[in-house]
């Protein structure tokens, strides 16, 4: 075995399957591409799903990538052991119904023991079979390896995730010798952690389909054998390097070398250096990824480990903000394999910066809060409205609080703080399942594989013949219906012939890329072979074509505004609008969505043909092609050029981008985790944005509703007020509608207020007129009654004009109004206290109440006893 590098090792890995015919597939994002089953890429065949479940057929069927992976479900163990990381690399070969058990058996071997390659010795190599699976165990032995090398065990060696693809595995682990412990083998059959043999290699063998009450035994075959492996590179690395821990080679000990540097404290070891290099390449690789700091999902999780490494880092006495010096590191350790992460180093350390900094301002109060509740406790449980407390307030994680807790022997009542937190926003995590899903194969649809050409981007009629009929719809030899792809909605339309209409509601890609259509009604086997007529709807296409076209140049003004960071995380357009997602690490301000909308306004005012060629993507690239999110793409992609932006992209455009004629943003908002929302509009919807925004306009329409309440109880009372306010407003056909838009709703808000603040006062005075004669009520310096039907604020202005006349005297009185009373109190000598006066007032009549010696106020449920009140009062004071 030889030393190598972590870069080589990987090299090493993607040369050697590419040599046995696998496409090397560049890794994908660490940010899933529409899977809600998953927060982060978490393995190496995450990606790959949808050629293992059958609803895509690669060009290719090996496959070879290096994968970047993200799992924080035990985090606490990062820097206990030696192979815990948040962020890891995950070396795979793929086999998607190509070869089996015998080739990859045979590619494991060479590429493991082969001085060429790994060298590894193969007496410290010991092999896990799952006990039923012969072959593999055979074939082992076949290749050289000794039987008392080869291991069966249990469960723990069949792959299953519930149903769909599953089937036993084989484990490669690594003998590192006695220095790392004294165990034997048995380890490795009873699963248990050690420091001595290292799991590096597990080989699954997918040839089941697992089916809900079936037992193990009865699945069925799979009508497409796979194979997925998946090794860990920084457990390569740690063995070929021959490293104590997975920290010890050259994937963190610059990492860890520049920690030293900032702390000035050697590293030997400690588990803050660990978690802080761990963290940082985490936080850094997903950052790079589009990834942003929230208070959600994902966002969360990178704020989590951030507020980790600071607070790790206040461990070893870093009281300034350190992270973005390791960003640099991590790049620069990066850059070879990832050279993108060089285009985005500058904005990772800005949002680093700004959320370090944060942290650090909240992180002093945090830890004075932490510890004043800490105190304040008699018993040793912190409970869950503190820790929400902590966590809501002072940007404490709660497992960050549990840290601490457990740092002094305290616990955190956790189930009483997902109670508090249940009550917030609910998290976009608990949205997602925790395991990797995937389908069950369609053996139809995978072993259809008639040619049908998709001839949409050139004709919206075309006379064509049916050649398949499934359940789910039917296949067309040429066909120019669009399937839903890329964020672009299918389109919709007819197919009929002389005997019968088909109305397309639906189109969706097969696995093998036929179109399968699917009608409103329910089509029969026998109308297979038919010739028929396939007729888009026209309308429909042009109007999704503008603002498909339109997305286009938006993403293109975004980069341009906000930064070549700004990347697409999703899409949708159809005949009505646009939707387009983003990340950025702030909100855009109103006159930033005006300049973005200005330059978009301004491209398609430009008389300009959309241009589409079909190239080989490394040729787009070489071009400066812009992909969309997520996709992967085929030998030969469409590039389409709008003058301004050249992207890849499968979708239909305009002809001209004049013809979108005009383009208007509708709205923006913020859907979490550092991703933004614009919505807009083109051509000739653009005039009818106003009338469009249905969340203003409902919110005026109802503050108008009230208003004129409000003006038709006037009239009643005979009080003569006037509304004045016109909801009529000039338009744009701009974002500059919804912002006028906001400002009428905003004064409809405030003529509103004012509108019921003078009928109240005028109903007051009102009130105040038929008040007229004391002089039964008056005794002396004190007046002391009751009224009828005086509201609360009219009943206080009352007796705040009697009192001013009365130098050392008393005003008390009591408004009946009809199921309850109001007492209220003011008195000019210090020898009377109201709020004792109208607190035993009220508590006569069924109620409370109370308020300051000179004034106060007081209610009771029993106007009954208000006599019986008054008398108790007159009793007091007289």
């Amino acid at each position: 075995m030889k030393y190598m590098t972590g870069n080589q090792i990987r090299n090493t890995w993607l040369k050697f399957f590419k040599n046995k015919g696998h496409l090397v597939e560049e890794g994908a994002s660490l940010i899933p591409n529409d899977d809600p089953t998953l927060l982060w890429m978490n393995s190496g065949v995450a990606a790959l799903k949808k050629y293992f479940d059958g609803r895509i057929v690669p060009k290719n069927p090996r496959i070879v990538n290096v994968q970047k992976c993200i799992r924080t479900n035990d985090i606490e163990n990062v820097g206990n052991t030696a192979r815990h990381h948040t962020f890891f690399e995950m070396l795979g070969n793929f086999s998607i119904g190509d070869y089996f058990r015998e080739d990859a058996l045979d590619f494991a071997f060479e590429i493991l023991t082969s001085d060429e390659y790994f060298g590894f010795d193969l007496n410290k190599l010991y092999f896990t079979v799952y006990p039923q699976d012969q072959e593999s165990y055979d074939k082992w032995v076949k290749l050289g390896v000794p039987e008392d090398h080869i291991i069966d065990t249990d469960d723990q060696n069949f792959w299953e995730i519930g149903e769909g693809p599953c089937g036993p595995c084989t484990e490669v682990f690594f003998d590192r010798g006695p220095t790392y412990g004294d165990y034997g083998t048995e380890t490795i059959k009873k699963d248990i952690e050690n420091d001595r043999f290292v799991e590096i290699w597990n080989i699954v063998f997918s040839q089941y389909n697992a089916i809900k009450g079936l037992e193990r035994e009865a699945y069925p075959e799979l009508p497409n054998k796979n194979i997925d492996t998946g090794a860990g590179l920084e457990r390569f690395v740690s063995v070929i390097q021959g490293a104590k821990t997975n920290f010890e080679t050259d994937l963190f000990m610059p990492i860890m070398a520049k920690i030293s540097e900032i702390a000035d404290v050697k590293y030997t070891g400690q588990k803050s250096f660990k978690v802080i290099a761990d963290h940082i390449r985490t936080v850094t690789m997903a950052v790079a990824d589009g990834a942003m700091m929230s208070n959600e999902g994902r966002g969360y999780v990178l704020r989590r480990l951030l507020r980790r490494a600071v607070k790790y880092g206040k461990q070893l006495k870093i009281s300034r903000p350190f992270l973005t010096e390791l960003v640099d590191v991590v790049v620069l350790m990066m850059k070879d394999f990832y050279p993108y992460v060089v285009e985005k180093q500058e904005i990772i350390k800005k949002i680093v910066t700004a959320e370090e900094n944060k942290f650090l301002e909240t992180l002093q109060s945090g830890e004075k809060k932490f510890f004043d509740i800490v105190n304040d406790l008699n018993s040793k449980t912190i409970n869950g409205k503190e820790a929400f407390l902590l966590y809501d307030t002072y940007g404490f994680p709660v497992e960050l609080t549990m840290e601490y807790a457990e740092e002094i022997g305290f616990s955190v009542d956790v189930d009483g703080f997902n109670v508090e937190m249940e009550k917030q926003k609910e998290r976009a995590r608990n949205a997602r399942g925790d395991i990797q899903s995937m389908s069950s194969q369609n053996q139809d649809f995978l072993m259809f594989e008639d040619k049908s050409e998709f001839v949409g981007y050139d004709k919206l009629i075309e006379k064509t013949k049916i050649i398949k009929v499934f359940p789910e719809g039917i296949v067309l030899r040429k066909t120019p219906f669009y399937a839903t792809s890329g964020g672009q909605v299918a389109d919709t339309g007819i197919i009929y012939n002389d005997e019968f209409t088909l109305n397309v509601i639906d189109v969706e890609k097969l696995p093998n890329g036929q179109f399968l259509h699917k009608t409103k009604e329910t089509v029969l086997p026998d109308i297979e072979g038919l010739k028929v007529t396939a007729s888009v709807d026209k309308e429909k296409r042009r109007l999704t074509e503008y603002n498909h076209s339109a997305t286009h140049l938006m993403f293109y003004a975004l980069r341009q505004k906000l930064g070549n960071h700004v990347s697409q995380q999703g899409s949708f357009v159809n005949e009505e609008g646009l939707r387009f997602d983003f990340n950025h690490y702030e909100s855009l301000s109103d006159s930033d969505i005006l300049e973005i909308e200005t330059m978009v306004k301004d491209m398609i005012n430009n008389d300009f043909k959309a241009v589409t060629h079909v190239v080989s993507v490394d040729e787009a690239k070489e071009k400066g092609a812009i992909a969309e999110f997520g996709e992967k793409y085929e030998e030969k992609v469409r590039m389409i050029d709008l003058k301004y932006t050249l992207d890849l992209c499968g979708g239909t455009h305009v002809e001209n981008i004049k013809d979108i004629k005009d383009f208007a943003i509708k709205s923006i908002s913020s859907i979490g985790s550092g991703i933004y929302r614009i919505e807009g509009v083109t051509n000739k919807t653009v005039k009818n944005l106003s009338d469009s925004l249905e969340g203003l306009n409902q919110d005026i329409n109802n503050l108008i509703d009230k208003a004129n309440k409000i003006l038709l109880k006037a009239k009643k009372a005979n009080i003569d007020i006037t509304f004045d306010f016109n909801k009529e407003i000039e338009t744009y056909g701009s974002y500059q509608d919804v912002m006028n838009k906001r400002k009428l709703l905003q004064l409809a808000q405030t003529k509103v207020k004012e509108l019921e603040k003078s009928y109240n006062k005028i109903k007051e005075q009102k009130s105040l007129e038929s008040v007229t004669d004391f002089s039964d009520m008056t005794y002396g310096n004190k007046i002391i009654g009751e009224v009828k039907n005086l509201s609360g604020n009219a009943l206080k202005q009352l007796v705040d004009d009697l009192a001013a006349k009365l130098e050392d005297g008393l005003v008390l009185l009591a408004s009946n109004l009809g199921k309850k009373v109001i007492f209220v109190c003011k008195s000019n000598n210090p020898e009377y206290n109201a709020g004792k006066l109208v607190k035993g007032a009220a508590i006569i009549c069924s109620g409370n109440g109370g308020g300051r010696p000179d004034f106060a106020q007081a209610g009771g449920k029993d106007p009954s006893k208000i006599k019986d009140a008054i008398e108790y009062v007159k009793g007091a004071v007289l």
